[in-house]
C-alpha cells in the first residue's frame, strides 16, 4: 500500500526526465503529490504520463534550460500560476560533464561544469523563495554529491561544494519563515544508459582511463562496495522533503554507502 506523505502537496522536481529526478517524481506520484516536472528535454512528458499512472494528483510540465536564470523564473512562475502554491522544490539538475585531472581542464570546460551543477540550484532557489516566504512554509531539497571529496572532478566538486554552502546559509536565513532547506549528497548511482548523455563528444583512450579512475575510487571509498540505485537516492530525498523531517534543516545527508564525501 502506498504512503500518502505528499497528498495536497505541490512539488517541483527539476531534471525530472531521467535518473534520480525521474525516480523522485515517480515515488512522489505514488504518494499522491501534485507535480511540476521541469527539464530541458521533451522526454519529461513521458515521465509525466508515468507519474499520472503511478498516482499523482496532477502533473504539469515545464520545459526549460535551468542553466539560464530567465528559464528558471519562468518555470517556477508557471508552477505557482498553475497550482497556486509550491510546497516542495527538489533541485536535481547537475552532473559531471568531463572527468580529468584539474590541470587538464580547459577554461570553457571549467565554466560549463559550474553552470551545469551550481547555477540551476542557485537560480531555482532564488525564484522559489518569495513564494515560499509568502506562504510561510516550504521545503527545499538540493542534490549535491559526495564527489566534493574525489578524483578527477575539481570543477564539479567546486559546484557541489557551493550547493552545500548555499543550502546551509539559506536554511539559516529562512528557518524563521517556516522554510526548511536541506541537501542529499549522492554517491555513485547506476542510472543505466542515459537517453540524454551529459557529454556527447567521443572519449579518448586517456579520458576513458580517467573516468575509470572515478568509478574505481567511488566504489573503493564506499563501505558497501557498490553503486546505488536511483530509488535509494530518491528515498532520502523524499524523507527530507516530507513533514517527517520537520525538525531537520541546514543538513547535508550523504547517501554514499558509508562514504561521507
Amino acid at each position: 500500500m502506498k504512503g500518502s506523505r505528499f497528498e495536497n502537496k505541490v512539488a517541483v522536481v527539476t531534471g525530472a526526465a531521467q535518473g534520480i529526478g525521474q525516480a523522485v517524481a515517480l515515488q512522489m506520484a505514488a504518494e499522491g503529490a501534485t507535480l511540476v516536472l521541469v527539464d530541458r528535454s521533451e522526454i519529461v512528458h513521458e515521465v509525466a504520463q508515468q507519474a499520472l499512472a503511478a498516482g499523482a494528483a496532477a502533473v504539469h510540465v515545464e520545459t526549460a534550460d535551468l542553466e539560464r536564470y530567465p528559464d528558471c523564473c519562468r518555470a517556477i512562475e508557471g508552477a505557482h500560476t498553475t497550482f497556486g502554491r509550491i510546497d516542495i522544490l527538489v533541485n536535481n539538475v547537475g552532473g559531471t560533464i568531463w572527468a580529468k585531472p584539474y590541470e587538464a581542464y580547459e577554461e570553457d570546460q571549467i565554466e560549463a561544469e559550474i553552470r551545469r551543477s551550481l547555477f540551476p540550484t542557485l537560480w531555482c532557489c532564488h525564484a522559489v523563495l518569495p513564494y515560499m516566504q509568502q506562504q510561510g512554509a516550504g521545503s527545499i531539497v538540493n542534490v549535491s554529491s559526495i564527489a566534493t571529496r574525489g578524483l578527477n572532478r575539481v570543477p564539479y566538486a567546486a559546484a557541489k561544494g557551493g550547493v552545500n554552502a548555499m543550502t546551509v546559509c539559506m536554511a539559516f536565513e529562512n528557518a524563521q519563515q517556516g522554510i526548511r532547506v536541506n541537501a542529499v549528497a549522492p554517491g555513485g548511482t547506476d542510472v543505466g544508459e542515459r537517453r540524454i548523455p551529459r557529454n556527447t563528444s567521443q572519449q579518448s583512450e586517456q579520458e576513458r582511463v580517467w573516468y575509470q579512475q572515478i568509478v574505481d575510487q567511488t566504489i573503493d571509498s564506499t563501505f558497501m562496495k557498490r553503486y546505488s540505485q536511483p530509488d535509494e537516492q530518491a528515498n532520502a530525498i523524499l524523507f527530507l522533503a516530507s513533514d517527517e523531517a520537520s525538525y531537520i534543516t541546514g543538513t547535508i545527508l550523504p547517501v554514499g554507502g558509508g562514504d561521507l564525501g
